[in-house]
């Protein structure tokens, strides 16, 4: 949560978050951008899902969470919470394909998903019950805290430090981190890797047909540039 950790472990977290990226955000139900290069600048989207008081929790976290530096954008340049909010709109924010009856239980994350909650209604009721948590200790907002204490309070969700009232905090928090890291790193065509920027810190190649020839190029920049599914190039 420290956003004054060096260059390369940014890079490394950066790097290692790729591969983890979960398919369940990218379902059948995604609402799509049309285009790229056409995602709309952050500051003139009009969210489908969050309300006013949740857009403004989901861009203060996403800005914690991954924050800008000299290595490449911040989640807010790559349009990270307008994934969010398309993403829980659709079939993933209802857990529609999702193995949702109980007994739910205390269990290793081997054996499923374990909440009555959808993600969409573990995003509204942490969002509140965070916000509620902060105006009691702190007189304002999450999105009204200085930086350090927005990182302290994240860092507390994290660990399930803090008991929120209807909802896991720790639950909360990881859907909150992992879809951000989706949102950093997904296809621009599903809103978020705004201008494949996240791709060109990395050196992911993206959509390409073939890239054999690199493969087993280790510790060499990849020079040509990535791709998105709908063809366009970085």
């Amino acid at each position: 949560m420290d956003s004054n950790h060096t260059d390369d472990s940014r890079r490394r977290f950066m790097k290692g978050a790729m591969w983890v990226i979960s398919a369940s955000a990218l379902g059948s139900g995604v609402m799509l951008s049309a285009n790229a290069s056409t995602a709309p600048e952050l500051s003139q989207y009009k969210p489908v899902f969050f309300n006013e008081a949740e857009w403004h929790f989901v861009l203060a976290a996403c800005d914690r969470l991954i924050p800008a530096d000299d290595n490449g954008p911040g989640a807010l340049q790559a349009n990270v919470p307008l994934f969010i909010d398309r993403q829980l709109q659709g079939d993933f924010g209802q857990a529609k394909d999702w193995y949702m009856k109980g007994p739910f239980l205390e269990a290793p994350a081997e054996l499923g998903y374990q909440s009555p909650l959808t993600p969409a209604q573990t995003y509204q009721k942490g969002i509140a019950a965070t916000d509620a948590y902060c105006q009691k200790t702190f007189g304002k907002v999450f999105a009204d805290l200085s930086a350090e204490q927005q990182d302290a309070l994240l860092t507390q969700l994290q660990s399930g430090q803090v008991a929120l009232t209807g909802v896991s905090a720790k639950h909360f928090f990881d859907f909150l981190l992992q879809n951000t890291k989706e949102g950093y790193f997904a296809d621009p065509i599903h809103g978020g890797n705004k201008d494949m920027a996240a791709w060109k810190m990395i050196g992911f190649p993206g959509a390409r047909a073939s890239y054999l020839e690199w493969v087993d190029l280790h510790n060499v920049p990849y020079p040509m540039g990535p791709v998105s599914i709908n063809g366009d190039r970085g």
